[in-house]
């Protein structure tokens, strides 16, 4: 018996160690942000799955701009965009809005989408335009098709907003059609606590931790950095 719950304790224990070390790296993960010294510009993207964020808040929490989704492919316009779009205003955080950009539809309807629901403002960031294999959408067209394609819904949605937009490419879609190298717009790129390379064009933003716990929004957000 004695020789049992001494066994018994040891599993105890190190299962207690188990758990501290789970919670630890937890914590971490979803708490890590690059240093400020390198990367002194720091923000979020928000969208409907993070309820209704408490903009003041994050505002004194170091969120320097927000990117707020607009559209998110084939769902359509983000429920939470145009009072998320008041309310960062309200903040005074920097906003930009963000396209899920959709292999499944023309470029002119979502162009006309983005247009409809992303009023022009001068205080505006840059829209940004997030290209990756969607959820839904089997479609892969060729690499001349997706270039035509996208040229004109950038042509179309900078018309409205008189700036350049800029491309936020995920790996697996940059590896696929390399985008970077024949679409002359700044990059966006995603790196979970690794500075990407994956685009031939060097980035301006990265997305360096997907898992990013931050008070005042409900949920996971990707916390994003602009290079100096």
């Amino acid at each position: 018996m004695l020789k049992r719950n001494r066994k018994l304790i040891r599993w105890g224990v190190v299962l207690l160690a188990i758990a501290f070390l789970g919670y630890g790296l937890w914590n971490f993960v979803t708490g890590w942000t690059p240093s400020r010294n390198s990367y002194p510009v720091q923000g979020i993207i928000a969208n409907a799955s993070n309820g209704q964020p408490r903009w003041s808040e994050l505002a004194a929490t170091g969120v320097d701009f927000a990117y707020i989704t607009a559209v998110e492919g084939a769902r359509g316009r983000d429920p939470q965009f145009q009072a998320n779009l008041a309310a960062v205003q309200e903040a005074g955080i920097r906003f930009g809005a963000l396209h899920h950009y959709d292999l499944c539809r023309s470029a002119s309807e979502q162009a006309t989408m983005f247009i409809t629901s992303v009023p022009r403002n001068d205080r505006a960031l840059p829209p940004a335009v997030q290209m990756d294999f969607a959820e839904g959408c089997n479609s892969r067209p060729n690499r001349a098709l997706i270039l035509a394609e996208l040229a004109t819904f950038l042509n179309q949605i900078e018309a409205h907003s008189g700036t350049p937009a800029i491309l936020l490419l995920t790996p697996a879609f940059e590896r696929e059609y390399q985008v970077g190298k024949s679409i002359d717009r700044n990059i966006w790129l995603e790196g979970n606590g690794i500075s990407p390379d994956y685009s031939a064009r060097p980035w301006v933003m990265w997305t360096a931790n997907t898992q990013r716990r931050v008070s005042g929004i409900d949920g996971a957000v990707r916390w994003v950095v602009v290079r100096k």
